[in-house]
């Protein structure tokens, strides 16, 4: 049976200028990097305003909704015509439902508080005033995207974000390495655009329309394969996004960005942009059973994979990007589940978003004092050197390894027991993703201890310019911002779970949860995930917490180590799957070009040109030669006329 959305609105009270919350960080975005030095002073603080500000009108706008009961809380505002092509008509339009509501709440807040976090972090860059144009274009391009209510203008913001992210991951531009990270990011997600740009090309063939509204209601007359092919072009746009599985390998290379980059992509924004293109689009994967279960089936071996990777690591940050790989598998597993995980993904995004923007920026923190140093067997003992840092990073690990009460122990596990429960397949999925939250566990654990704890390894090293080690905390303008990020990682996830309360507000956009049937009682799966997160914790602890940790990594390790320090060979794999045979296939085309088609044009044309100059030849000038020409001209054609008739 078809979902049909509650019936659209018009936009009512303070809802009429919903348009501010792009209009603002755009409008900060063009003054930033179109003002030029005369913005130098205090154009890090517009950029925070215009973003707060879009906050605080988000929240205003979002307490009115409460106010709504559900058939009244999906709304739409057309702010205007983009272009209109015979019945093609594209409007800038406003979808307003519990769903977009809540991703720019979440993008605006962390967002914010991530753009003060980078006052002092990029406090002695010169050209900080530029980096803050360029977060707020990235907020406007995400914010087009999540409050779009059609697919061609959320494509114009999806891509928005792909610009912005390109600029922010290479950001260093001057290190081989940042330009290349942030090349690599690109290009990966251009791969998963194209998978989405077909997507909405189908839309429009199969119903005429690009309308979320239309297109939602309509979903049931899209002929099957139809339908199955729409759900895994939007399944390769998210997974270019949201960096899953095959197109993973761009997202731990963006840590070549500054820190709040990092945080900014892989909690709040970019990264969760694949999992609300799906929980948009559910009534197209409620038609699809075969569509959910390749989502699911990418977000599983995802999780998996982000979690093998994260153990190996010795550079924090690229810990914390695999766990965000894996954690946004988690999210993409829930989403696949359809009905039954599409509210249990989105309320993961929302505690992922507090617990890990929290765990890069206190990774920040840590390379603050650390001169910039990212490897963690140079570090050791820091949490009597940063205790504020410390504290809060400890609240967002607690949170991320689903320790019991925090928010991962009511949203991740949530996502377990939900997979368990699916039938069929749901052993297979809820097995590995109870093993992915084990290896969670160890990799965070292993990160703790090499941090924090231990001997204090770096008393005995120089920096790469020959620089003593001072450990020392933060400045007040970036620990003051992990504060609440510290909170939502402890109490968010009660929030929002008890008593369905997230669930419920999200209802009117991905439909009423139906929780599966669960294949053991109800309490058993929630205290083997923790039994399970605590064996990974105690082996964390057997090998890393109780022998000194070396400050050179071993050369010679096992197999399964050696696969992991190696990515499990994804930078390899795509090269020989897609890189070099893209390249022979550019090389073919560039041979076949030159001389192929401008073979033939230059070939042409140097005939016509030598046979003219060789023709040329014939015109002396002298009378007595053309007399005999046309002497000889004369003979021919007698002859001819001679043959003819004694033929």
């Amino acid at each position: 049976m078809t979902e049909v959305l509650p019936p659209v609105g018009t936009a009512v009270g303070v809802a009429h200028y919903a348009w501010l919350l792009v209009a603002l960080p755009a409008a900060g975005a063009l003054v930033l990097l179109v003002g030029g030095r005369r913005t130098n002073a205090w154009g890090h603080l517009l950029g925070c305003a215009t973003v707060l500000t879009a906050f605080g009108y988000g929240v205003v706008l979002f307490c009115q909704w409460l106010g709504f009961d559900a058939a009244q809380r999906t709304r739409e505002l057309s702010v205007g015509t983009w272009f209109a092509v015979n019945s093609l008509q594209v409007t800038y339009g406003l979808r307003l439902d519990p769903l977009s509501l809540t991703f720019m709440l979440l993008i605006t807040g962390v967002g914010g508080l991530i753009h003060l976090y980078a006052i002092g972090y990029m406090a002695h860059d010169p050209g900080r005033r530029r980096f803050f144009g360029y977060f707020n274009f990235f907020a406007a391009a995400m914010l087009v995207l999540v409050l779009s209510n059609n697919f061609v203008t959320l494509y114009l913001g999806w891509e928005g974000v792909g610009l912005a992210s390109y600029l922010l991951i290479g950001w260093y531009s001057d290190r081989p390495s940042a330009a290349t990270a942030a090349k690599k990011a690109f290009l990966m997600n251009r791969v998963g655009d194209v998978g989405l740009a077909l997507a909405i090309f189908l839309i429009w063939r199969s119903l005429g329309t690009v309308q979320f509204s239309e297109v939602f209601a309509r979903a049931g007359q899209i002929d099957g394969h139809t339908l199955l092919a729409i759900t895994l072009l939007l399944l390769l746009g998210a997974c270019g996004k949201s960096g899953q599985f095959p197109l993973q390998a761009w997202l731990p290379d963006a840590m070549e960005g500054p820190t709040p980059v990092s945080a900014l992509i892989h909690a709040a924004t970019m990264v969760t942009a694949g999992v609300y293109l799906i929980a948009r689009c559910n009534p197209l994967y409620n038609l699809s059973p075969a569509g959910r279960l390749a989502v699911a089936a990418v977000g599983v071996i995802t999780l998996l994979i982000g979690s093998i990777i994260g153990c190996a690591y010795d550079d924090i940050k690229k810990v914390l990007a695999y766990s965000t790989v894996s954690q946004i598998g988690y999210m993409i597993l829930a989403v696949g589940l359809g009905p039954a995980g599409y509210a249990l993904g989105i309320v993961h995004l929302l505690t992922h978003g507090f617990f890990k923007a929290g765990l890069f920026l206190g990774a920040g923190s840590v390379m603050h004092g650390m001169h910039d140093e990212v490897d963690m067997r140079r570090m050791g003992g820091l949490a009597r050197h940063l205790p504020i840092t410390f504290v809060i990073f400890t609240s967002g690990y607690l949170a991320l390894i689903g320790f019991p009460f925090l928010s991962g122990y009511y949203s991740k596990d949530a996502i377990i027991e939900a997979a368990f429960g699916v039938g069929g397949v749901g052993w297979v999925l809820g097995t590995v993703a109870l093993l992915a939250a084990g290896l969670t566990a160890f990799y965070m654990t292993r990160l703790m201890l090499m941090t924090f704890f231990g001997a204090e390894r770096w008393r005995e090293l120089r920096t790469a310019q020959g620089q003593e080690y001072h450990p020392h905390e933060c400045p007040p303008v970036m620990w003051v911002p992990m504060v609440p990020l510290a909170i939502g990682s402890l109490a968010a996830g009660y929030f929002l779970a008890s008593g369905e309360r997230l669930v419920r507000w999200l209802e009117p956009s991905v439909g009423p949860l139906r929780p599966p049937v669960a294949p053991l009682p109800v309490a058993v799966l929630p205290l083997l995930t923790v039994l399970v997160s605590a064996v990974g914790v105690l082996l964390a602890w057997v090998f890393v917490g109780r022998d000194p940790v070396p400050v050179r990594k071993p050369a010679r390790v096992s197999l399964p180590v050696a696969a992991a320090r190696a990515d499990l060979y994804a930078n390899a794999i795509n090269e020989v799957l897609i890189a070099r045979p893209g390249t022979w296939l550019t090389r073919a085309l560039v041979f076949v070009d030159n001389k192929g088609v401008d073979g033939v044009v230059n070939g042409t044309a140097a005939l016509l040109g030598g046979t003219s100059g060789r023709l040329r030849r014939l015109q002396t000038g002298f009378v007595r030669s053309y007399a005999l020409g046309m002497l000889g001209g004369s003979i021919v054609v007698i002859a001819l006329l001679l043959a003819v008739s004694y033929s």
